[in-house]
């Protein structure tokens, strides 16, 4: 259920994150913030792995991985953080429809499927919730902006 929801989720990010960026972009002045829907999909696909991978060693751990609970208190945190940006921007964000509707109860169900497995999330759970998944957002926005096939065209030495 809490992948499906990020996945709802995310859909609407992914295409209109672009949008987002470029307000923020003009607003603030720094150009290195812009992405196209491209490297915004691209983002996106880098987090779904990462979520992946926690779900995975949830199911596999029975909810005891530090880790996907770490990730479900970071997503239903992030809920806010979407309702936030919106209020600061006083207009839409990408993400900020979806958020309360799909994302939210999503991650709550994740959360209510962890009590009742005897594995409640803990103050550690939530307080490494935004950083474990900020650093997985972050390291998305990173990877997608690297030109990766100049980079390897790069290092690959030339037959002459």
């Amino acid at each position: 259920m809490l992948f499906a929801a990020w996945a709802l989720h995310d859909a609407e990010e992914a295409l209109t994150f672009p949008t987002t960026a470029d307000y923020i972009a003009d607003l603030t002045g720094i150009d290195a913030v812009r992405m196209s829907t491209k490297q915004s999909v691209a983002a996106i696909v880098v987090v779904g792995a990462g979520l992946a991978a926690a779900s995975i060693r949830g199911v596999r751990t029975g909810g005891a991985s530090r880790f996907y609970q770490a990730s479900v208190a970071g997503l239903e945190a992030h809920v806010f953080t979407h309702l936030l940006s919106a209020v600061a921007a006083r207009r839409y964000t990408a993400g900020v429809i979806t958020a309360l509707p799909i994302m939210w109860p999503g991650a709550a169900y994740a959360r209510r499927e962890l009590a009742a497995l005897g594995r409640p999330l803990t103050a550690g759970d939530w307080a490494r919730g935004a950083p474990t998944m900020g650093a997985v957002a972050v390291a998305a926005h990173v990877l997608v902006r690297i030109d990766w096939s100049s980079l390897l065209r790069s290092r690959i030495p030339s037959r002459r």
